[in-house]
């Protein structure tokens, strides 16, 4: 999984708007915030920032 780190800088959390960060092993963005916990997908390089898509971490 490759994003760029500019845009790393700037995602975040649909659901509780903290930082996310990068798991390439699961290719998921994981929010940073341990009460929100929720890990988005990224499907053929694009982050589904859908709290609909995620799953709890």
């Amino acid at each position: 999984m490759q994003i760029d780190d500019w845009l790393m800088e700037i995602l975040a959390c649909p659901q509780c708007h903290a930082p996310l960060r990068a798991d390439d092993e699961a290719s998921e963005l994981v929010c940073t915030n341990e009460e929100c916990g929720l890990a988005y997908p990224v499907r053929d390089g694009i982050p589904v920032l859908l709290v609909d898509e995620a799953r709890r971490d």
